[in-house]
This record gives structure tokens, C-alpha cells and sequence, in this order.
């Protein structure tokens, strides 16, 4: 895809790297639509470190990672999870962990690390100020999610970037929508509402000019709605991609122990 292709109302909301195909495709993941956004918001924000707090199958995290591979980046990432589960997303065993971690070492061994802990014991690891780009995907309850926010906030950078997942959930003991909307007044901030829903919030003031221009695009304006269209439609044919191989005629790719199978060797670089 051209960028001069693309229409003048994106202004370079769109890029690329938003056409890109996942190489990593597990079949349970909450976050199928939201990988073409994973793709364009590394290439374009160019984070030093970028953690993820909460990673289960991998999904969003591999995005991440494919981004800045595909973007030639000078990025160390960092996924923390327990690799255990919990209530909201079930319990499970080492199969899952098993295969993230053979991925991992085959395809991004020099600049990935898949930490097995809780948040709060890796939280001393990282120098205050040092994180470009947080993605808090753990426990969903409020005050999991809060206490999440508020104890990696001193170590977001003066450039910092944080995504919150399952903005658009209101059931059941998920929480990330109210503290959504405590946070917004006082930071910029864009939200899309598709795939449960996803906040990018600034807690920072050196962005660059597209994502400032992002984060000033007015909450309802007809600009908005062409954004979250685009990147509605094209996390749509992932999730789409995803139905299709899980067909009992046409499944391929890698069985886990638990039966979740993985689309991890999807070699399309278009």
C-alpha cells in the first residue's frame, strides 16, 4: 500500500505497516482486531523499550514485535505474564508458554524477552522514565487495572504511550472502562471501540506530530469515525482469516496440548 495512495482525511493515521499480515495467529485471542493498530503505532511511535503486562497466547505482543523487525527498530520489548492464567481468561498449562517461547527464540531472540512473574516483582527492573510504549492487558477488575496503571506510571518516559484494553467492556467485574474515564479528562487520548474496545493514552508530551494529530481528533467528529472504521474493517479480515483455518476441513498450523491451535509460521510479507 502506498502512503500517497491512501485518502487525505487519514493523514497518516493510516500507513503500510496497518496492511500488514500477522505471522502469529493464535485462535484465542481478545485482540485479533486490534493487530493492524499493534503494526502501525510501533512503526510510527518508534519506542525504545515497550512492555506488555498481561500476554497469554502472545498475539498483541508478537504484533509489537513484528513491527519493529519489519520497521528496522531499536527496540527491546518485554512481555510479563505468570503464563497461569486467572478467572477472566481461564487457567491453563504449559503448552501455552511453550510455544510463545519457541516462537519467540526463533524469530526475535535479540531484541524480545518473555518474563515469567507477577507485574509488581518485575516493576523494580525498570528505571524510572525508561518506557516508551505500555500495553496493560492483565486482570481486568478496576482496582486491578488501577493499581496496574498507577505503580508503572513513574516508569513511563517523557514520550510515554499506554494502552488499555477492553475499554468498551461493561460486564461483569471488568473494570478498565471506569478508570478509562477517570483518565481521559487529564490526558490525551483516542479510543476505539471495536474488539472490546482499546484506549491509547498519553501520559507524556513529546509525541510526534501524527500522534499528536491523533490525539486531538475531536472524540465525535466525522474524522474519528473514519479511523476506527478503518481500523474496524481491517482487524475484521484477521478475525476473518482466523474462522477460516479453524474450519474442520481447513484447520492448519501447530496443536497445542490444550487443543488452541496456532497459525505461527504465516511467512506473508506483502
Amino acid at each position: 500500500m502506498d502512503q500517497a495512495a491512501l485518502p487525505d482525511r487519514f493523514a497518516g493515521f493510516l500507513s503500510p505497516s496497518s496492511f500488514w499480515v500477522p505471522q502469529w495467529i493464535p485462535e484465542l485471542s481478545a485482540w485479533h482486531e486490534h493487530g493492524p493498530f499493534a503494526f502501525w503505532i510501533t512503526g510510527i511511535h518508534h519506542p525504545g523499550h515497550l512492555v506488555e503486562l498481561g500476554t497469554h497466547w502472545g498475539f498483541s505482543y508478537m504484533a509489537f514485535c513484528q513491527s519493529v523487525r519489519r520497521n528496522k527498530l531499536d527496540t527491546k520489548c518485554y512481555a510479563i505474564d505468570t503464563w497461569k492464567g486467572d478467572e477472566q481468561t481461564s487457567f491453563y498449562g504449559e503448552e501455552v508458554l511453550t510455544a510463545l517461547n519457541a516462537y519467540n527464540q526463533n524469530h526475535y531472540p535479540d531484541f524480545s524477552n518473555l518474563i515469567r512473574s507477577t507485574f509488581d516483582e518485575t516493576l523494580p527492573h525498570f528505571p524510572d522514565g525508561s518506557i516508551d510504549l505500555l500495553h496493560i492487558d492483565g486482570f481486568h477488575t478496576y482496582e486491578a487495572v488501577k493499581h496496574d496503571f498507577e505503580s508503572w506510571l513513574p516508569k513511563m518516559s517523557a514520550r510515554g504511550i499506554v494502552l488499555f484494553h477492553d475499554t468498551n467492556v461493561m460486564e461483569g467485574n471488568f473494570g478498565v472502562h471506569r478508570l478509562w474515564k477517570e483518565l481521559t479528562p487529564n490526558h490525551p487520548h483516542f479510543e476505539f471501540f471495536h474488539g472490546h474496545g482499546l484506549g491509547i493514552l498519553g501520559v507524556g508530551s513529546g509525541f510526534s506530530p501524527v500522534l499528536q494529530n491523533l490525539f486531538s481528533v475531536g472524540e465525535n467528529s466525522d474524522a474519528a469515525q473514519d479511523i476506527r472504521n478503518a481500523y474496524a474493517r481491517l482487524g475484521s479480515a484477521i478475525v476473518q482469516e482466523v474462522r477460516i483455518r479453524n474450519k474442520p476441513l481447513g484447520t492448519q498450523g501447530i496443536k497445542g496440548d490444550a487443543g488452541e491451535a496456532f497459525f505461527s509460521e504465516n511467512t506473508d510479507e506483502n
